[in-house]
């Protein structure tokens, strides 16, 4: 099994060099950034680092798109710019593929913020995750390249692209919700207020249940902050 992890960028140079320098210890893998048109050093970073650096339009979609197109691993992984992998990842995700039946996973999650409010935040998030099989990018999706190219990619929408790929992979087989945590940045969350935040997610989920167009939900995201 060798892993491709895809990375999309914008305006990343301030934690970047952690992020893909977590993934060259873990373990060996090709390693992708596809930037989105950053004004910082996060490109140059990632030409020091990566195996392949590509630029594509905006979005997040897109540009995770524009990696797998020319991944060359059997698994790829999705991997915000902002998350921490931990140590042996390609290990849980052989270990997690080994079923045949399962199609992809992702992990649980931990802020990267202390006390207890994110400490019940990232525990609703992880229980929510593994009751539905739903994945945020948060936590690093991971997916068989064959079924991610069957299933045709993300959708390139503004929003919840995410929700949209695990609604289709749970119709393709098995998800895979691994205990082990990936480490992801509370900005968020300190900087728009926890009580804001957790309404404004539950209300783009809700508007995207009921079929919200994603333009109309990305429209109101950006009115909120």
């Amino acid at each position: 099994m060798h892993v491709s992890v895809i990375i999309p960028t914008l305006n990343e140079a301030e934690g970047i060099a952690q992020v893909i320098t977590r993934v060259r210890q873990a373990g060996e893998c090709q390693l992708i950034v596809v930037d989105g048109g950053s004004s910082d050093e996060t490109l140059e970073i990632a030409h020091c680092h990566a195996d392949v650096v590509l630029s594509s339009p905006r979005g997040r979609a897109r540009q995770m798109n524009v990696g797998a197109q020319v991944a060359t691993g059997t698994v790829l992984l999705f991997l915000h710019a902002d998350t921490v992998l931990p140590q042996r990842f390609p290990t849980l995700l052989a270990l997690a593929l080994a079923d045949p039946e399962v199609v992809g996973g992702r992990f649980d999650v931990r802020l990267d913020a202390s006390g207890w409010p994110f400490r019940m935040i990232e525990t609703m998030m992880n229980f929510r995750s593994r009751l539905t099989r739903i994945s945020t990018g948060d936590q690093a999706i991971f997916v068989r390249r064959e079924t991610f190219l069957a299933v045709g990619g993300y959708p390139e929408v503004e929003l919840m692209e995410d929700l949209e790929l695990s609604r289709k992979l749970k119709r393709m087989g098995k998800i895979a919700c691994l205990r082990t945590k990936v480490v992801t940045s509370a900005r968020r969350w300190q900087r728009d207020g926890m009580l804001k935040t957790i309404v404004l997610m539950w209300t783009l989920r809700l508007g995207h249940s009921l079929g919200v167009p994603p333009e109309r939900l990305k429209g109101f995201y950006a009115d909120t902050r």
